[in-house]
């Protein structure tokens, strides 16, 4: 199943995490737990409720590759406060391109004009995710939905400060009924397709290119840990994160990486070009090794090589 998501929050390269989980994004860590309880209990492959073993599969992805991946973010509460940072911050800049916003749902237009935004919000929401997961096969639309509530609310909410008020664009519908002699009439030529929307792994591979190239290696790394959650095997990601602890002198977990990519494409540039640097370094003739997994303390110790390490080690600099 694919895992692409065209509305709401998603449509400006974010993962809506608390559309995920359906509960508002301004929840608390206890609502958040035991809304991640509820959605486990529904998706787990074990549960009596998903029969069959397609569905069990299916449930098991959604929980793996999506519930799981965002209640960790949620839960952890320095990287929910960033979150909640940035969720802010979008608020504002789309109420300042509120007339290229456009809203899909009833629900969703119905919000946008609501009296008591604060109400109407979260009993939406509430009323929503009673049946999130009832039908696996529409989970991604019933998050679609949820996140365009979200960007609704977050709008609402940023214009409050500012004193603006969002002009949210709606679809247009035609609702004239053909008769006789327009059926005879040429077919209006079909609107054009949308863009293509990336994957959940390529908008993470997005930000963390943007974020390497701003010398931003902690934060590009930490995008990339949460891609390769969801695809292990994507040699791309691990030749990114490869160069990522290669900028951070951390040989060692850049070889993991890179030697990961070549398995998985021994075509890949960035580690063919890198990979061979980084054994000369370490003073170790190139190996081919199967995908392996980082070891757990690899993020929290600088390479102790003993080689002098990026600069020293690589490009022929002595340790004095």
């Amino acid at each position: 199943m694919s895992f692409k998501i065209d509305r709401g929050l998603f449509r400006y390269d974010f993962i809506d995490h608390h559309a995920i989980l359906c509960v508002p994004v301004d929840a608390d860590i206890k609502d958040i737990r035991k809304r991640y309880l509820q959605i486990a209990r529904r998706l787990h492959p074990d549960s009596s409720i998903t029969e069959s073993p397609e569905q069990k599969q299916l449930g098991n992805e959604l929980l793996s590759k999506l519930v799981n991946p965002a209640y960790e973010k949620l839960a952890n509460e320095r990287t929910r406060t960033e979150y909640i940072l940035i969720l802010s911050q979008m608020g504002k800049r789309l109420v300042q391109e509120s007339t290229s916003v456009t809203l899909y749902t009833e629900l969703g237009r119905q919000l946008a004009n609501a009296a008591n935004i604060d109400h109407s919000y979260k009993s939406a929401i509430a009323k929503l995710a009673q049946t999130q997961y009832d039908s696996l096969e529409q989970a991604l639309q019933a998050i679609a939905q949820i996140s365009e509530l979200n960007l609704v609310y977050l709008m609402r909410s940023a214009a409050k400060t500012s004193a603006a008020s969002p002009s949210i664009a709606q679809p247009k519908v035609n609702s004239a009924t053909p008769g006789p002699d327009t059926a005879k009439q040429a077919s209006p030529a079909p609107p054009p397709a949308p863009p293509k929307e990336d994957s959940v792994v390529e908008q993470y591979v997005r930000r963390a290119q943007s974020l390497i190239d701003k010398n931003q290696f902690a934060q590009a790394k930490v995008e990339l840990q949460e891609a390769l959650k969801l695809e292990p095997k994507n040699s791309h990601c691990h030749s990114l994160i490869g160069m990522v602890y290669l900028k951070q002198n951390q040989l060692k977990m850049a070889k993991i990486h890179f030697e990961n990519a070549l398995k998985l494409d021994p075509n890949d540039q960035i580690a063919s070009q890198w990979k061979p640097k980084i054994d000369k370094a370490l003073g170790q003739q190139p190996t081919d090794h199967k995908v392996t997994s980082s070891p757990n303390n690899g993020d929290k110790q600088p390479d102790k090589s003993g080689n002098g390490g990026l600069f020293g080690g690589l490009f022929g600099g002595k340790k004095k």
